[in-house]
């Protein structure tokens, strides 16, 4: 069967969290940030039941501090981490590499901010031939309308906008995937 070539697909995806550090989200309006960071965790789980290869980036760690403990405990052994000054994680050394040596094209894209490194990630990445998802309920900025038009210009340079249960339906295809059950109780 042939499918919409924008449809996620477990195989081909492969999942980026970029800077949900502690201090950065203390910046975050507190039910947004909430939210961001109970969808990235849902994510994570059904990236790692699935398979679906995981990389972090932090921001200046050393000013900015380490990953959320909450995101970092779910993280698997295999994540690679990614410090950054750069805005855009393609700024990373050696970032581009792992993204290249994965042989995924659908990128997915959460964490802070969004008007700033989420979207200069996700137009560094368009730029050079990857399928880029922007999860809307798993990034956040300080600032309600930063975010709102940052997707909207996101948008408009054809770079999806989504949800994080859409991408994890999209990931089984099928209720009767053999993870439908696991994946399906991590909808709140």
């Amino acid at each position: 069967m042939s499918t919409h070539p924008t449809l996620l697909s477990a195989e081909n995806s492969l999942l980026v969290i970029i800077d949900l550090q502690t201090q950065l989200s203390a910046a975050m309006p507190e039910f947004d940030a909430e939210l961001m960071i109970a969808n990235v965790s849902s994510l994570l789980d059904a990236a790692n039941i699935l398979n679906i290869p995981i990389l972090l980036t932090e921001q200046y760690p050393k000013g900015l501090g380490a990953t959320d403990i909450a995101i970092a405990e779910k993280l698997p052994e295999t994540t690679r981490v990614f410090d950054k000054t750069g805005f855009s994680c393609c700024a990373a050394n050696g970032f581009s590499k792992a993204l290249e040596n994965s042989g995924r094209k659908q990128i997915i894209l959460a964490g802070q901010e969004a008007h700033v490194c989420v979207l200069q990630t996700a137009l560094e990445l368009v730029h050079i031939g990857y399928q880029v998802y922007i999860v809307e309920d798993a990034v956040c900025s300080r600032k309600k309308d930063h975010k709102f038009y940052a997707l909207q210009r996101l948008q408009q340079q054809n770079i999806t906008i989504t949800n994080y249960e859409s991408v994890l339906f999209e990931w089984l295809r099928d209720a009767n995937h053999p993870d439908f059950k696991s994946i399906s109780g991590l909808l709140r």
